[in-house]
């Protein structure tokens, strides 16, 4: 059954859950492409690929007993979910043998098409065609500079930055707005950052462009729209060369208005909208190949400073980076190549309203430090990690819970029996016997109420 939209969590990040959700129709017919063969193989455990590879060039059905004993008997749980996965995936079938066993057997697209992609055959993936040498050809300096700058317009739209204004087009706030990452409280207004879109915020940007490509894959699904060959274009991209200019010829009507998309999230540079080329950037590289040296050297040189007074330090010159600590501190000041801010009980509020957890604070700060901060141990003061948690427990003073008031008994004992039966069934949240006052919740309302009336009838008789 096919998941709607947002029911991917950030935590459920994960390609081959979202292949689960598609009928077995539509993976037959996403297994028509090597490419997706390809990817969905490297998505496996390493147990499945074992499996895999032992039964992909064998042309007649393996019996399951022999499967079994291919994984120790200690291992049984791991081979259970191995088999139990490439079923899931329509990647193995269960077939019959002469004598009444049952075996298993790679399924024919998906075994004719990984062949074809490991063995290197067939026709090109992807931009087929002859091209002219390009009078505006892009470096990879450049399109590493586009990337970044387009997709980052996309992470200052999550944090409410004027940056975005009249660069995100109505159908990218439709996937955000449908995955979690952001809500309206009402129709037409602004929409606010979630808990998931600052989870999301926190991500590496691969898994970021990986969660936003399966957050859009449910739009198009809920839409009407057929997704196997924009997941097969996606694929296919994946594959090709950063810095090389490739061809729309032989697209189709769908891949081609897939294109525009990736053009405005900074996958894919296109210089007018008809233009005949395009080329991939990094981040159409990494859906495959993993983080770039860049990347991980971002990662690992953090930029933020913590004192033991509560303030912030942010070496950065990026407005997004301060745009994200701006979420829950307070600025004091900003220069050029650095900024500085207060974590204050009100800043740290005003995130928690907007469902940021202490935690996800405190994860924040230590994924982003300096390099400097990374030789103290503990990383964070431990005064400052206990104080931001005590802002969250002020929160959660106070619980909220939806109930229906009973008053002005005529007598105590008619407030007792009513109280014990609310009681006893559960349904209780609040007495004051001296008032003869009580609160049901509202759920059990309906039962109270019945009962009273069967007493109140009893007694009049």
């Amino acid at each position: 059954m096919l998941e709607g939209p947002g029911t991917l969590s950030v935590d459920n990040l994960n390609l081959v859950h979202y292949l689960k959700s598609l009928s077995g129709d539509v993976l037959h017919r996403l297994y028509a492409h090597p490419a997706s063969c390809i990817v969905v193989f490297r998505e496996l455990s390493e147990l499945a690929k074992h499996f895999i590879m032992r039964t992909l060039f064998i042309d007649q059905s393996v019996p399951q007993a022999v499967v079994t004993s291919w994984v120790k008997s200690s291992q049984q749980k791991s081979h259970d979910v191995a088999v139990k996965l490439l079923s899931d995936l329509n990647i193995w079938e269960k077939s019959a043998i002469p004598g009444g066993l049952k075996g298993w057997r790679v399924t024919d697209s998906f075994r004719k098409h990984l062949q074809v992609a490991l063995q290197g055959e067939g026709k090109a993936w992807i931009g087929a065609g002859i091209l002219e040498e390009d009078k505006h050809s892009r470096d990879t300096d450049h399109l590493e500079k586009y990337a970044i700058d387009r997709w980052e317009c996309v992470l200052h739209f999550l944090v409410g930055s004027q940056v975005a204004d009249d660069t995100i087009s109505k159908e990218i706030v439709s996937v955000i707005i449908s995955s979690g990452l952001m809500k309206c409280d009402r129709e037409g207004g602004t929409p606010a950052l979630t808990p998931a879109g600052f989870h999301f915020l926190l991500m590496d940007t691969r898994s970021q462009v990986w969660y936003f490509m399966l957050q859009y894959m449910h739009f198009l699904q809920a839409s009407g729209a057929d997704v196997v060959e924009v997941l097969t274009f996606l694929f296919q991209l994946s594959f090709i060369t950063f810095g090389k200019d490739y061809t729309t010829e032989n697209m189709t009507e769908p891949q081609l208005q897939f294109l525009q998309t990736l053009r405005e999230l900074g996958i894919v540079l296109q210089r007018k909208r008809k233009s005949k080329r395009f080329y991939p950037t990094q981040l159409a590289v990494n859906l495959a190949t993993g983080l770039t040296t860049q990347q991980q050297t971002l990662q690992s040189h953090g930029y933020i400073v913590i004192e033991t007074n509560f303030r912030i330090y942010a070496y950065t010159d990026s407005s997004l980076q301060v745009a994200l600590i701006a979420l829950f501190c307070e600025m004091i000041y900003r220069f050029p190549n650095m900024c500085v801010a207060m974590l204050t009980r009100d800043s740290v509020r005003q995130a928690l309203q907007m469902g940021i957890t202490a935690e996800q604070i405190i994860n924040f700060i230590q994924t982003h430090a300096h390099p400097q901060m990374l030789n103290k141990v503990p990383l964070i003061p431990p005064a400052i990690c206990d104080q931001v948690r005590l802002w969250e427990l002020e929160t959660d003073r106070l619980s909220y819970t939806e109930g229906v008031l009973y008053n002005q008994f005529l007598s105590q004992s008619d407030f007792e029996l009513l109280r014990d039966y609310a009681r006893d069934m559960g349904v209780l949240i609040q007495e004051s016997p001296a008032k003869r006052l009580m609160v049901v919740s509202k759920a059990g309302h309906d039962s109270v109420k019945r009962f009273w009336k069967r007493h109140r009838h009893k007694t009049e008789m």
